[in-house]
């Protein structure tokens, strides 16, 4: 069910009422419920009875006026985005509560159903970008923490049974000398603000058998007198009775978590592989150029490019040929630009550029003709001398819209006339023949006839054991073969069926033919693998997951040790406990469980202990670099600590001899990636398990030091 968001107008303008209505029937973001006052006190009233989403106020109102009515709804309702309404005249007022903590304002006579509509949009994007920025935030302190974080461990005494090389730098006490001393021997912390002792976070930890966390003044006094800022938190640590045998404390230098939220500040507005800026940053240039041009009756032009054929440089040559390219697309199109324009990177081979102070629109045909010729040359990415062609889609300001998402969504519809047209051209929109389509309500309405009309086909991707060779399972890999648009790749919609709860009869859907597929082989008289099904976090809180679950095996008529469910850490750590009664319900049943992505989300070692976990999925972020240097030694921490869980460890995206030398080498007990296999449909996985996978060679004998 989705989340009903409520929104509160404080207006006394019965009219303003009507269009705010108006605009929540229009708007398709969500599921929203106005509330309208006409007074600041009754305001406040209503922020105490109710969670409050976002506030549209008016600055003149029968008991409160202009700034100090901002000010006290800031107060009534910290966190809470608040939109000014005022007379037209009032500019200045509102860029004033726009410093103050504003969000937004409308003025007299833009007051409409419209400028609502798009402002609860704009708060809805907002929260995303935010959401997914504090999840950013989340997966970069776990890798800080795997590469730079000191761990110290007591026993229930509270005498230090273990410090690891960084703890012994940062508290300068080698494990040896410390070893058997009591905890605020070693760590001696204090309040960096009243300079007294801090709160030992052990003792916490033990005594309520809880995970405890210290505020970022905590300073660390190491063994020769000199202090260090740290944060840090502290754990309990049990034994297979669940009973508490000590603690483990993780802490940090400040100044490293404060370089981090630096990046991430950074990351939040860049696309990572080449560097450009992203959807977020990309949408608030083009609104900035629009409010320029709009106050200097100018124009400008928006291109959305998208690459022609690029899956097929994927699926021949793999990921790691096609990031590469995309990387000299970006350096392509960056070469063609003035250094007043932008180009940004919205994800997969799509591209989106900003060109400023477009007098005509035949000087952004001209920079799109030039982008075309640039990016046909031959582009060297490695061994391979790749040729390129692109499909260009233009919109310009003020003709094709008057705001950045507008503007963008206009010019996608161009270019996928332009691939209509043959490909390798550009089209201008054209608004008899481009309507603009709001991309979700599209692609939800073809999921609903895909369902229908059995468009999804799944593509496995075998599992290999690195010790023989063996093939030990398969992946399912979901696949939407649009009748139109052709193949569709699950990141432009899995996310969209999640939103509007197409996922569950779609994931029901993946269950029941993988183990359809998985009997069929069985039955077709070829050596018996698990087939391996990836679990969406509505999935796995359904109430009647278990019942569907058991339902699909004995109508399929498979065992169920040969189904595996792979549930993301993400998944599993946002509601542990219950996580880890479920799994142990799916555990009865007897399929076998893998935590998927190892790695990129937060969980606590105790809880992964505790889940009946059979396999720890290394992500393939990790494993594409293990081989420069940049992430070996967190791979082989990943290997060794879940033998340590008693886990078996898969590794995923393995695409080089050499990854897979070094996961041999390291203990890894199986993998998957283009190495080995590309994802097949299931006649031609089915000859894989006739023939095997190659090439494969045992691994040879190699000492890893413990």
């Amino acid at each position: 069910m989705a989340q009903i968001r409520n929104l509160l107008l404080i207006d006394q303008d019965p009219a303003h009422a009507e269009l705010f209505r108006a605009a929540l029937l229009d708007t398709n973001e969500g599921a929203f419920h106005d509330e309208w006052v006409q007074t600041l006190s009754q305001s406040v009233q209503r922020l105490d009875e109710k969670p409050i989403w976002a506030i549209f106020a008016n600055t003149f109102l029968p008991d409160s006026q202009g700034l100090d009515t901002i000010d006290k709804l800031i107060q009534a309702a910290p966190g809470v985005p608040i939109l000014v309404l005022a007379g037209a005249d009032d500019e200045g007022l509102c860029r004033e509560a726009l410093r103050r903590g504003a969000k937004d304002y409308l003025l007299e006579g833009h007051i409409d159903a419209y400028s609502f509509g798009r402002a609860i949009r704009n708060m809805a994007e907002r929260e995303t970008a935010e959401q997914a920025l504090f999840t950013e935030k989340e997966r970069a302190a776990v890798t800080l923490n795997s590469i730079g974080s000191a761990v110290l461990s007591t026993d229930v005494s509270g005498n230090v049974t273990y410090l690891n090389v960084m703890a012994e730098d940062m508290t300068g006490w080698s494990r040896q000398d410390a070893s058997g001393r009591p905890l605020s021997k070693v760590f001696r912390i204090i309040d960096g603000v009243t300079r007294e002792p801090a709160r030992n976070p052990m003792d916490v930890a033990i005594r309520q058998n809880k995970t405890v966390g210290l505020t970022a003044n905590c300073i660390l006094i190491r063994r020769d007198g000199s202090e260090i800022a740290i944060e840090d938190y502290a754990a309990p640590i049990h034994d297979r009775e669940n009973r508490v045998t000590g603690a483990v404390i993780v802490f940090h230098d400040v100044s490293a978590a404060r370089a981090m939220a630096m990046q991430m500040s950074y990351l939040a507005q860049h696309d990572v592989l080449t560097d450009l800026p992203n959807r977020m940053m990309l949408t608030d240039r083009v609104d900035h150029a629009i409010s320029l041009a709009r106050r200097n009756r100018g124009s400008l032009a928006v291109l959305f490019l998208d690459l022609d054929h690029f899956k097929n440089i994927n699926d021949s040559l793999g990921h790691s040929t096609g990031d590469r390219l995309l990387q000299s697309v970006a350096a392509c199109l960056s070469a063609c630009l003035r250094l007043s324009d932008t180009v940004g990177r919205l994800g997969g081979d799509e591209f989106v550029i900003l060109l400023t102070e477009v007098k005509h629109p035949a000087d952004a045909a001209i920079s799109a003709r030039k982008i075309l010729a640039a990016l046909a040359a031959p582009h060297q990415v490695g061994e391979h001398e790749l040729t390129v062609t692109a499909s260009v889609g233009l919109s310009t300001y003020p003709a094709d819209g008057e705001d950045a998402e507008t503007l963008i969504r206009n010019a996608d519809a161009a270019m996928y006339r332009a691939k209509k047209s043959g490909r390798n051209n550009y089209r201008f929109f054209d608004s008899r023949q481009d309507a603009p389509v709001d991309n979700w309500i599209s692609v939800e309405a073809g999921l609903r006839l895909a369902l229908e009309r059995q468009e999804f086909v799944l593509h496995y991707q075998p599992k290999v054991n690195l010790q023989t060779g063996a093939i030990t399972g398969a992946e399912a890999l979901l696949r939407w073969q649009h009748p139109v648009r052709g193949p569709i790749p699950p990141l432009e919609f899995i996310y969209i069926a999640e939103g509007c709860g197409l996922i569950l009869p779609i994931g029901q859907w993946v269950l029941r033919e993988a183990c359809r597929q998985a009997r069929a082989w069985q039955d077709a008289g070829l050596p018996p693998v698990t087939v391996a099904v990836n679990v969406s976090s509505l999935e796995f809180k359904s109430s009647d997951f278990l019942s569907q679950l058991r339902i699909v095996l004995e109508e399929t008529r498979l065992e169920s040790r040969y189904l595996e469910l792979e549930l993301a850490e993400s998944v599993l750590m946002q509601h542990a406990s219950a996580s880890a009664s479920a799994l142990n319900t799916l555990k009865s049943i007897g399929v076998r469980l893998a935590a998927d992505d190892f790695g990129t989300g937060y969980s606590s070692l105790s809880y992964l202990k505790m889940f009946p976990i059979d396999y720890l999925k290394i992500s393939q972020s990790f494993v594409r670099d293990i081989t420069t240097g940049d992430y070996d030694a967190i791979v082989s921490a990943m290997i060794a600590m879940a033998k340590g869980l008693h886990k078996q460890v898969i590794a995923e995206g393995v695409e080089t001899r050499e990854q897979m030398t070094f996961l041999q080498a390291h203990g890894c007990d199986q993998a998957q990636g283009y190495y080995f296999s590309k994802p097949l449909v299931a006649q031609e996985f089915a000859k894989l398990l006739e023939t095997g996978v190659a090439p494969f060679a045992p691994p040879a004998c190699v000492a890893v030091p413990e």
